[in-house]
């Protein structure tokens, strides 16, 4: 009940908010016409640390997006028993808040009061894919803040664990279609995955299979080895794509090898429709990389914020 009461109050804020008619290319052109320069520079310097940045930062844009729109209500912090959406189980892997700090304490420095936190993400979420070896897009800018965040509201993101009617539901209440499925799901193609998210398919599967019978036998028995059953180390996992650490097609190839990690991979090829694009997608990294940018835009331009952070990590 709670879960689709959390669908029906998403679906409710979409309606009410989505505005992409307000976004624009060239929002910042007269109030600060640096903003993606100084926003690349903070994304840059952290990745040439920490190679793992850009994945997370792109997840961390799509968490954000998932839940009211692109509003920032992921950078939010908790305050005291107010679990905000970053502690939520799903969001604690993620470590790049740092990045979207330091380029919000750059652009307060250049132009005040002037650039959202949520525009900050999608800058950065595009830049993240760029410096993967993945296409370039132009962002649309303009959205605002929210003012709400809470860890609850996660239990309305798509799972891991989804089939293809529960994603394609998911995904149509936030105003998005099949084709977007499956050009946004090849963001698997860099990053890491927790063993909890894919615990599922390869220990006491059901009844009569103890490993999901659609994952490759050889592959399965891998994640076995990377994943044991009573396992203690939270943050134990393994690479999205074990084969590749660039922003390619190679997911799409991974789930017709039978070599994918989440149950929503493989769901992908229960559809005719999707398993079209699959197969599509895996012969063509340059159809790949277009429709990404283009569902990536429809994604990011839905918002319902309300302000202008001075502190991405505090409301005003």
């Amino acid at each position: 009940m709670a879960f689709g009461v959390a669908f029906l109050i998403l679906l409710l804020t979409i309606s009410l908010f989505s505005s992409s008619d307000a976004l624009s290319l060239n929002h910042y052109a007269k109030t600060c016409p640096d903003v993606d320069s100084i926003v690349t520079n903070a994304v840059t310097s952290a990745t040439s640390r920490d190679k793992t940045i850009p994945a997370t930062l792109l997840r961390m844009h799509f968490h954000d997006c998932l839940i009211r729109g692109c509003d920032g209500s992921i950078l939010l912090d908790s305050k005291g028993h107010h679990k905000a959406e970053k502690d939520a189980a799903p969001n604690l892997s993620l470590h790049a808040f740092f990045v979207v700090d330091n380029a919000k304490r750059a652009l307060e420095a250049a132009c005040p009061g002037v650039v959202s936190c949520a525009d900050i993400l999608a800058l950065a979420a595009r830049d993240a894919v760029v410096l993967s070896g993945g296409p370039y897009w132009s962002v649309p800018n303009g959205r605002k803040d929210g003012r709400v965040s809470r860890a609850s509201d996660i239990a309305s993101m798509p799972s891991p664990t989804f089939n293809i009617s529960q994603l394609q539901k998911s995904f149509s209440l936030r105003g998005l279609s099949l084709d977007d499925l499956v050009a946004l799901s090849g963001a698997h193609t860099i990053g890491f995955a927790h063993c909890a998210a894919f615990q599922n398919r390869i220990h006491n599967f059901n009844a009569t299979h103890d490993i999901d019978p659609t994952l490759h036998p050889t592959f399965a028995s891998k994640l076995q080895g990377r994943c044991p059953l009573h396992n203690t180390a939270k943050n134990a996992g393994v690479p999205m794509d074990p084969y590749s650490a660039t922003f390619d097609n190679n997911y799409y190839k991974l789930i017709l090898q039978r070599k994918s990690l989440f149950s929503s991979d493989q769901a992908l090829l229960g559809f005719p429709k999707t398993k079209a694009l699959v197969y599509k997608y895996a012969s063509s990294k340059q159809a790949f990389w277009n429709a990404f940018a283009n569902s990536v835009v429809k994604l990011s331009s839905i918002n319902g914020g309300q302000e202008i952070r001075k502190n991405c990590r505090i409301v005003n």
